[in-house]
């Protein structure tokens, strides 16, 4: 048996139970990292206890839906839960992508827990060089 010693854990198990977890028609958020890395834009999510077959990635236009679902685990018929705090249920989060970046050529891993995106930036978007040519000179206009 698990013994509690912090006094405000049932006051937030009891919050916790009051979040229902999320549901398909009202999901649960899940946090995220976005940054640069040189030409492309990294977004991280964190999923621990996520199954890989879980999460489902869709771009529509630009805009970019992760949704996962952490199920859960099979228990035998003799065993007695004594705390859950784990959520389980629906988890989603929809960001808007820039004109700038690459949705054709969205790279997905998942390691240890983290949904990595990688999102090249377009070749119209990065930063080029404009060459100035020289004039031949002055021209005259006559009529």
């Amino acid at each position: 048996m698990l013994m509690r010693t912090d006094p405000f854990r049932e006051l937030d198990r009891l919050a916790q139970q009051l979040m229902v977890p999320g549901t398909w028609s009202k999901p649960s958020a899940m946090p995220m990292d976005a940054y640069r890395e040189g030409d492309e834009y990294v977004v991280a999510f964190d999923l621990p206890g996520v199954t890989a077959d879980a999460i489902d990635i869709d771009v529509e236009r630009n805009m970019l839906t992760v949704k996962a679902e952490r199920r859960p685990v099979a228990k035998a018929d003799d065993v007695q839960v004594e705390l859950s705090e784990r959520p389980l249920g629906i988890f989603s989060r929809q960001i808007v992508l820039a004109d700038t970046l690459d949705t054709e050529h969205i790279q997905a891993d998942y390691d240890a827990g983290v949904l990595t995106l990688r999102i090249p930036i377009a070749e119209r978007a990065k930063p080029r060089k404009i060459s100035i040519g020289a004039g031949s000179g002055r021209t005259e206009i006559s009529g």
